[in-house]
């Protein structure tokens, strides 16, 4: 039996079916016991568990062969992470307890960077539990394809895209979701002992510029690549509802200036096999 969570969202549905796949048993473990039932549906067995509860997790986790950890994201996090740090110590005291035989966690691209940003919720996840004795896989993946969803309506009615990511011709390591959860799932049914990572990306690096020009291939018109300045980010990011901004700031600093990368360099990762072409045609299908 394999748990997971994060099972409603793009990368732990691609896990539960790569593992259904596989005609491995699931336990989907989620919040809303009704937002599961599209998974009881597919045959996994359902526990109702919040991330920041160890009790629920280990109810969730016992009995398991395996567990997989997505932390939910917080992309407006107060000083200090106390919102990840709350999620890290339930999680660890429900493994602790539960005892699964092995942990596949999704982490990031950068999570060994000792640079505090977005991402730090993640190297605090790693350093939290690779201190348990269950075997334990920190998987890093690139930057998600599928980020370009927020770019599908200015793409395909004002031709433009805007982009903190720059240079515009800088090539990013970017990964689909459905790559990852292939790969987690490969992961989570190896036997391994210790602490391993894995970093993963897609078959090459993109820029935004590339983004841009697979847009047009796809929308039948040019889309234009607009790089957001720097010194409107703080402003533009608190209009927008943020309360702490510079979090996001750094992470996208880190990408631009490059100390948020792969800790084995390139030819250690393990490369995906989806084309951005094909993400983005999706995400355009979808948003109709």
């Amino acid at each position: 039996m394999y748990a997971i969570t994060g099972i409603t969202g793009k990368v732990g549905g691609a896990l539960a079916r790569a593992l259904l796949a596989d005609r491995q048993p699931v336990r989907a473990v989620v919040r809303d016991i009704e937002k599961g039932r599209f998974w009881e549906s597919q045959g996994c067995e359902i526990a109702r568990a919040e991330m920041q509860d160890p009790a629920s997790l280990t109810a969730a986790f016992t009995g398991t062969d395996g567990v997989f950890i997505l932390p939910p994201s917080e992309f407006d996090p107060a000083p200090e992470f106390p919102e990840a740090r709350a999620v890290i110590a339930a999680v660890k005291a429900a493994l602790e307890s539960a005892r699964p035989n092995q942990v596949v966690c999704l982490s990031t691209i950068g999570a060994q960077s000792t640079k505090s940003n977005l991402l730090t919720q993640r190297t605090l996840m790693e350093q939290a539990l690779g201190e348990l004795p269950t075997p334990i896989t920190f998987l890093r993946p690139g930057w998600f394809m599928e980020n370009a969803e927020w770019d599908v309506a200015s793409a395909r009615d004002q031709g433009m895209i805007a982009s903190f990511l720059q240079p515009l011709d800088k090539p990013v390591p970017m990964v689909a979701t459905a790559d990852i959860g292939q790969i987690a799932s490969e992961l989570i049914q190896q036997n391994w002992t210790g602490k391993r990572v894995v970093e993963l990306e897609g078959p090459k690096r993109i820029s935004p510029q590339e983004i841009g020009t697979s847009f047009a291939k796809i929308l039948g018109h040019a889309v234009r690549v607009e790089a957001v300045p720097r010194e409107t980010w703080q402003a533009l990011f608190e209009s927008q509802g943020m309360l702490h901004p510079l979090p996001r700031m750094q992470m996208l600093d880190g990408f631009n200036e490059g100390w948020i990368d792969f800790e084995g360099g390139q030819a250690s990762t393990i490369k995906g096999t989806i084309e951005l072409q094909t993400v983005l045609q999706e995400l355009v299908d979808r948003a109709g």
